[in-house]
């Protein structure tokens, strides 16, 4: 039997629109790297929107656009994953954000994963 560790990159950020085709990195801490010799995979993606535009939530990995969470003004969005992909280790996940440029609000996000 594998042991796992759940992992999650959450939090609430406050945002500033810099075009829909500009993602941004919205705070250091959303990011996460898989250990060497380990396996992560994303599980769900959770996320509400306070301003009064649709944002979309960027995952990238290793520096390149893996998944888009659109969430509608003042809405929210659960997407279970369901172990869609593996990510190998020394794979970096980031979570960036796109929104109308001067947008500004706050965002929840709440990505899980298991890493194993």
């Amino acid at each position: 039997m594998a042991h796992s560790t759940p992992r999650f990159l959450q939090g609430t950020y406050a945002i500033e629109g810099k075009g829909l085709d500009k993602p941004d990195l919205l705070d250091g801490a959303l990011t996460y790297t898989v250990p060497a010799g380990h396996v992560a995979q994303t599980v769900y993606f959770r996320g509400g929107n306070s301003s009064d535009e649709l944002v979309t939530v960027v995952l990238l990995r290793d520096g390149t656009p893996m998944r888009y969470f659109p969430i509608g003004a003042k809405a929210s969005t659960h997407v279970p994953l369901r172990v869609v992909e593996d990510l190998l280790g020394d794979t970096t996940i980031e979570v960036h954000l796109a929104a109308p440029e001067g947008t500004t609000g706050s965002v929840v996000v709440d990505l899980g994963m298991v890493e194993v």
